[in-house]
């Protein structure tokens, strides 16, 4: 992967495209993309763990899930993201039901003046939301109210 995600233009929203060689590595992108839309995510110290479990019925209610978590944690937890450092998807039967898992473990740092807070993203959407393969991997594509 040249890129792990462009940040597209939208006329009142957030809108990106993550990318990854694997869903794993395109949900890490999105997630780093999100918080690029919020904060320099680069600079965070990554001082404090967080565990992530999200389970949903398909992958775009994950993928939606899942950012909406680190949206939690920044505006409950006060907690910056600052990298994905595990991430894993499965996908388990229950009830003769398919249901996606995903367990990740991401560090960061407590919100502090030392960090600049530039954006605030309010909720992830379904609007215009895909996950598609390519020859090269995976493309998840998200708008996100701001």
């Amino acid at each position: 992967m040249e890129k792990p995600y462009e940040i597209l233009e939208h006329m009142a929203d957030g809108k990106f495209r993550a990318y990854g060689r694997t869903l794993e590595e395109a949900f890490t992108n999105a997630a780093l993309a999100m918080a690029s839309l919020m904060w320099d995510w680069e600079k965070i110290k990554l001082e404090r763990k967080k565990k992530v479990k999200v389970e949903a019925s398909t992958l775009e209610q994950l993928i939606v899930r899942f950012l909406s978590e680190v949206i939690y944690l920044l505006e409950v937890r006060s907690f910056l993201l600052g990298r994905v450092e595990t991430i894993s998807i499965e996908e388990i039967k229950l009830n003769d039901k398919k249901l996606y898992r995903l367990e990740a473990e991401v560090t960061g740092d407590d919100v502090s003046p030392e960090y600049e807070i530039y954006g605030q993203v309010k909720a992830v959407t379904y609007n215009d939301l895909k996950i598609e393969k390519t020859d090269d991997g995976l493309v998840v594509q998200i708008v996100v109210d701001m």
